[in-house]
């Protein structure tokens, strides 16, 4: 499981070293790909390959699915961390999320996201106040 937060450097290539708590799960590979809020995804290869199957389950005839599965299969991008623990960030994903120089590396659970520092510093100001008053739709029956 991923948690924290954490406030690395994109070097000059592009590239991001991840967070040493993140490495050993992720030194078999990962797939960076899109994710919501114009953050990236970073899966473990295991987690990317059982999203795949759920995604493979979908109909074909699910105009939703297919749209989505179009966007996070052709952004997505594997590679195997090197042995100081970077991963390239390739330019469309950078663009897309708009990342500079300062980051933000968050575990989310089952994933790893990347963010720009200043969309992530916007992104939590804005949703903070809501935390609370969303818990009940998300755990039912609350904490």
């Amino acid at each position: 499981m991923f948690l924290g937060t954490h406030t690395p450097r994109l070097d000059e290539k592009g590239r991001l070293i991840l967070p040493a708590k993140f490495r050993d799960e992720l030194a078999g590979g990962v797939v960076i790909t899109k994710g919501q809020e114009r953050c990236l995804y970073v899966f473990p290869m295991p987690e990317f390959q059982r999203l795949a199957g759920q995604l493979r389950e979908a109909p074909v005839t699910n105009k939703a699915a297919r749209a989505y599965s179009r966007v996070f299969f052709a952004s997505a991008h594997d590679e195997v961390p090197d042995k100081q623990g970077r991963v390239t960030i390739p330019a469309h994903l950078r663009e897309y999320a708009s990342l500079g120089r300062d980051l933000v590396v968050i575990g989310a659970s089952t994933r790893v996201e990347i963010w720009d520092k200043q969309s992530w510093d916007d992104y939590l100001s804005a949703s903070e106040e809501e935390f609370a008053d969303i818990e009940e739709g998300v755990l039912p029956g609350g904490l």
